[in-house]
């Protein structure tokens, strides 16, 4: 038991990298602040495009992107933006490469979230829209789209839930986020506790979020 203590739940570890991995924390916080939107906004649009056009090739060619980049390994992706990229002769800043593959990856997984609660609206909603004199986009952004962001509601907020969680991978171009500062921390003291106390960290940033989650998918389940 004591080399348990000793080696994850030193107290005097924590006490001397808390500093060190709060920096890490914040860095992950606003770095989940900026991928989320644009992930979110670039699945939006793909998703409108896909299930407004009523061209088959476009919606192919979306379909393709969809799957394509929801099979590659968002690990991968990165790696190889950040090092593969500038073999090009275009050398990319860490935030760019990370803000390019995490838009490529999660905007895939937001469009099907956003081409599902689309699909879901009733196409009446639309045509009852049209007849009131507002255009086809003007329907979209204003009746379908908000109808459609509520009943995936909880969708997407697991997913977002996801995407703070992958931000781990940041660290492989040496962007500071949490789990980066807290191994080179470990590195410092020789001892495991840092990793711990970021676990414990990510613990603290997303359980109100997953408790959040659950309460939205309990209020779908009865709101049907």
């Amino acid at each position: 038991m004591d080399a348990i203590l000793q080696n994850f739940f030193n107290l005097a570890v924590y006490r001397d990298v808390f500093g060190f991995l709060l920096r890490g924390l914040w860095t992950t916080v606003w770095l989940s602040l900026l991928v989320i939107p644009i992930g979110a906004a670039s699945g939006l649009v793909i998703a409108v495009a896909a299930t407004q056009t009523r061209r088959r090739w476009v919606r192919f060619l979306l379909a393709a992107y969809v799957d394509f980049f929801r099979a590659f390994p968002p690990l991968v992706l990165l790696i190889f933006i950040y090092y593969g990229v500038p073999f090009l002769g275009i050398d990319l800043p860490k935030l760019m490469a990370v803000a390019i593959g995490f838009m490529l990856n999660n905007s895939s997984y937001y469009a099907e979230v956003f081409r599902a609660g689309i699909e879901s609206v009733p196409g009446g909603q639309a045509e009852a829209a049209r007849s009131t004199g507002l255009t086809r986009m003007q329907a979209l952004r204003h009746v379908v789209i908000p109808q459609a962001t509520r009943n995936v509601l909880p969708d997407l907020v697991g997913n977002s839930i996801e995407v703070v969680k992958l931000t781990t991978i940041a660290s492989v171009v040496a962007i500071p986020e949490l789990l980066r500062v807290a191994r080179d921390a470990q590195s410092l003291v020789y001892n495991p506790s840092p990793i711990v106390l970021a676990a414990l960290m990510y613990l603290a940033l997303l359980w109100p979020l997953v408790r959040w989650l659950s309460r939205l998918e309990h209020r779908h389940i009865r709101a049907r």
